[in-house]
């Protein structure tokens, strides 16, 4: 069963940085996507930034220009930096990876989610 463990967040200031990283693994043969959503209280886990295997990225308008993800395929791990921080980016920032297991089975894994509280 393939495991997506997230780790980074806590809380920063308006205006400052923080990064959080996600890796998978177990039983993995090959990784489409990975990418982080979030999700703020009482609203729906929304998109903030996605990247294929091949380096081709997607961002949410509300974080392009501050946010940039970035991926090690060797380590099966994603990266988020996430500059200019506002109050509105607070919430539980959920990693998720795509792909297919050594069976040959499609596979699409969540992590626990991490917080990330910016102040104001």
């Amino acid at each position: 069963q393939v495991q997506v463990v997230e780790s980074g967040g806590g809380l920063v200031q308006a205006g400052g940085s923080l990064s959080v990283s996600c890796a998978a693994s177990g039983g993995i043969r090959r990784i489409n996507v990975m990418g982080w959503y979030r999700q703020a209280p009482g609203k729906q886990r929304d998109m903030v930034a996605t990247i294929t295997s091949g380096g081709a990225t997607n961002y949410s308008e509300s974080v392009k220009g501050r946010f940039t993800i970035s991926r090690d395929n060797a380590k099966n791990t994603v990266y988020l930096q996430m500059n200019s921080l506002k109050p509105e980016d607070t919430g539980v920032y959920y990693c998720n990876s795509e792909g297919i297991t050594i069976w040959g089975r499609p596979y699409n894994s969540w992590g626990q989610g991490t917080q990330v509280t910016i102040s104001s």
